[in-house]
């Protein structure tokens, strides 16, 4: 017995030893089906991780994916289910007029006339992310953008932009046509007085865009209320950025927490 217990807990070596430092980078082949499913688990997942963080806020908030098929069409939450509950099979399918093709509403008006525009302003954009989390709010109010505090920040160095215009709440797409024209092609934008959205190649990447600019804020906050902040220089800044500012990573850091996630709830995906 004691034999086969030491030969279990051997480590497996390997031949000849290897380097690797990163994730390998190829994206799997989908079928259109595969990825629609794809993106459909990953904005359920997003949706019980914002929950989990806090995001959730009454009947503010929303997550969009857009469809690979019908790419003037995306899945997002309906109105009033709470991001904790939500199940693959809750999901509505709302075209570019605001009507729902699946599902049962009702559709969150401002999601709609906010996500319609930015998914048709930028084709690159798979998924956004836009809720009334405590410390985007918090920092929203003071209508500027994030200093390169620290090197998580960095992700957001030149890469995030400032809509200083709060009309009230989004409800046509000529606001959400703004916001999409202020958001430019960066990844991030806080609205003042409003919030914090993101902007991403994938729902991994916009998901974990936001939780880390929700951070990035709370940190600024707290280091200005305990002092004097120091910014890292322009030039170092911008290298961080490149180096911890891709969505491959972000990606990576997502599906870290979607896997104990599903693990933990795995009716997410009903």
């Amino acid at each position: 017995m004691s034999t086969l217990l030491a030969r279990a807990s051997t480590p497996s070596f390997h031949d000849t030893p290897v380097r690797k430092f990163w994730f390998d980078e190829n994206a799997p082949e989908r079928t259109v089906a595969e990825e629609r499913r794809h993106r459909q688990e990953r904005l359920a997942g997003a949706f019980r991780l914002f929950s989990r963080y806090g995001f959730a806020r009454g009947l503010a908030g929303h997550i969009t994916a857009r469809d690979p098929e019908w790419t003037d069409h995306f899945w997002v939450n309906p109105l009033g289910r709470d991001f904790g509950r939500i199940r693959v099979s809750d999901l509505l399918l709302v075209n570019s007029h605001g009507e729902i093709v699946v599902g049962n509403g009702p559709v969150n008006q401002a999601a709609f006339a906010i996500h319609a525009a930015i998914h048709e302003a930028r084709p690159d954009v798979v998924a956004a992310a836009h809720t009334h989390s405590l410390y985007g709010k918090a920092w929203s109010t003071l209508g500027r953008k994030l200093d390169p505090l620290t090197q998580d920040a960095c992700s957001f160095y030149e890469d995030h932009a400032l809509f200083d215009d709060f009309r009230g709440v989004v409800l046509d797409t000529d606001e959400g046509a703004r916001i999409a024209d202020a958001l430019g092609s960066h990844k991030a934008i806080i609205l003042k007085n409003h919030g914090i959205l993101t902007a991403g190649p994938s729902v991994e990447a916009a998901a974990w865009w936001y939780i880390a600019l929700d951070n990035a804020c709370h940190t600024q906050l707290l280091a200005q209320a305990a002092g004097q902040p120091q910014p890292i220089p322009h030039e170092m800044a911008a290298l961080t950025h490149a180096q911890v500012g891709r969505p491959g990573g972000a990606q990576h850091a997502f599906e870290s927490l979607y896997e104990g996630l599903l693990e933990a709830e795995p009716e997410l995906l009903d």
